[in-house]
């Protein structure tokens, strides 16, 4: 009976579920991204008369090249749970629904093209144009000042290379031009710590202005990359580390899934 509801047979009648809700998993998985190159799903039930109970042992995903919200790529993300108590009739009907919030490992990769691809997200550029804190606008004479052509590079150890421009809204571009070293705070925060400035490349009239320009810019990054405000809806990260190696930008932790959403 499953099997044909499924269209999923299976001869010796022992993962029918399985088979079935890693269908309906990895088509309910793939609509939370705008663009995905791959997303794999296996989900373990077994016996599969568990799933009458709306009970499963593990769930895993993986998939790369994801687009979250059309602007944020993700060149590899993972997550695994324990065992989960799901809606076995909405399984049936094609959808996936916890009966209760869960937990699951998770590790997400950044690359460093997909890091800067996100420098020209609106959901970014709004903290970095036009602003008018008194910080700023004393460099400025009173006008607003906007951070663009932000461009990272990804260092060992935990650190990057930013170069930028400020626009002083005056005609005058400003070259910016320093490292910073990345790191987790309360699980949830990205931080940039310990800014240096690099005024080599800095025409000499401009590198007192520089100088505080870039650690202007550096408290706004240091305040700006929370993860609450790039979670799916129902999903929230946690991050225990994070580490770059070559150039990606490597998180774990772990994501706290109260409910699976439906679109991204």
């Amino acid at each position: 009976m499953f099997g044909g509801l499924t269209g999923l047979k299976d001869p010796k009648g022992t993962d029918w579920g399985e088979r079935m809700l890693n269908t309906v998993a990895s088509q309910t998985i793939r609509h939370l991204f705008t663009q995905s190159e791959s997303v794999e799903v296996f989900v373990r039930c077994y016996p599969s008369s568990k799933l009458l109970q709306g009970s499963i042992d593990s769930f895993k995903m993986s998939g790369r090249g994801l687009v979250i919200r059309k602007d944020f790529w993700v060149e590899e993300m993972s997550f695994e749970t324990d065992a989960v108590a799901i809606d076995f009739g909405a399984v049936l009907s094609g959808k996936l629904n916890l009966k209760q919030p869960t937990q699951a490992i998770a590790q997400v990769i950044l690359s460093e093209a997909g890091i800067n691809q996100a420098f020209q997200a609106k959901l970014v550029t709004q903290h970095l144009v036009n602003l008018a804190v008194p910080s700023l606008t004393a460099l400025s004479g009173g006008q607003p000042v906007s951070f663009t052509d932000i461009q990272v590079e990804l260092l060992s150890g935990n650190r990057l290379r930013m170069l930028a421009k400020a626009d002083l809204n005056n005609g005058e571009l400003i070259p910016l031009n320093m490292l910073m070293t990345v790191a987790v705070e309360r699980r949830r925060r990205i931080s940039f710590k310990d800014p240096k400035v690099e005024l080599e490349s800095v025409p000499e009239a401009q590198r007192e202005i520089s100088q505080n320009l870039s650690m202007a810019l550096a408290e706004i990054l240091d305040n700006m990359v929370d993860l609450d405000r790039f979670d799916l809806d129902g999903v929230k990260m946690r991050l225990n580390r994070l580490e770059t190696e070559g150039k990606n930008l490597i998180f774990s932790g772990y994501a706290e899934i109260e409910r699976i959403p439906h679109n991204s």
